[in-house]
């Protein structure tokens, strides 16, 4: 599927961000999904860039995929490839296997983030094998399959003692450094982080980040 993104830029670089969820029973209409809604509606409200979504409801085949993964990033060019489900210890937990046999590079710091964040709720998330990676000038990241563990991963725990940052702080600069258009962010959801040098300033808006 593949819609159309929102207006009203304001300068904006647009950003192409690809959304799967990955169920067999989902895929198959067993139950609806609710990965793909749960990530639009967060990013939707954390990004101020114009987004074009493409979104991939697919079944746990390893084969499925590194297809459709290969497919978001070499011929519909997104910047940004989010997914959920399928990272778990069962036989048909293959997401992590098949987002690393697309990889040019892997990023194991966002699966740390994520397994820290889960650790702050149930010793279970330790069982979670969620993989970062890079394929040309796009950054790959699994998902908890969760619509609530799948905010709390991006936003992080803010009120926590420590505060544990989301994953999602850190995106837009490792974009900006692998080539990838400028993500702003709203700070109230998520505030993106950038070295000062890094950081675009905007005449009569101040400096975004």
């Amino acid at each position: 599927m593949n819609e159309a993104g929102t207006g009203g830029d304001g300068g904006r670089d647009r950003v192409r961000i690809g959304l799967v969820s990955v169920s067999d029973r989902a895929s198959t209409g067993v139950y609806e999904d609710k990965g793909i809604p749960a990530l639009r509606d967060w990013l939707a409200r954390a990004v101020l860039n114009p987004v074009d979504w493409e979104t991939r409801l697919i079944p746990d085949d390893a084969a499925t995929i590194v297809a459709t993964l290969r497919e978001l990033v070499d011929n519909v060019r997104c910047d940004l490839v989010l997914t959920t489900g399928g990272t778990g210890p069962a036989p048909r937990d293959v997401t992590p296997e098949a987002t690393l046999a697309i990889a040019d590079k892997e990023m194991p710091g966002f699966g740390e983030q994520m397994r820290r964040i889960g650790l702050a709720f149930v010793p279970t998330s330790i069982l979670s094998r969620q993989v970062a990676v890079i394929r040309a000038k796009a950054l790959v990241i699994n998902l908890p399959g969760q619509p609530k563990a799948i905010a709390e991963t991006l936003e992080g725990l803010p009120r926590a003692t420590p505060p544990l940052p989301g994953i999602f702080a850190a995106v837009p600069y490792c974009i900006d450094l692998i080539g990838g258009p400028y993500l702003e962010t709203d700070a109230a959801v998520c505030a993106a982080f950038r070295p000062k040098s890094a950081l675009v300033k905007r005449s009569g808006r101040g400096t975004l980040a």
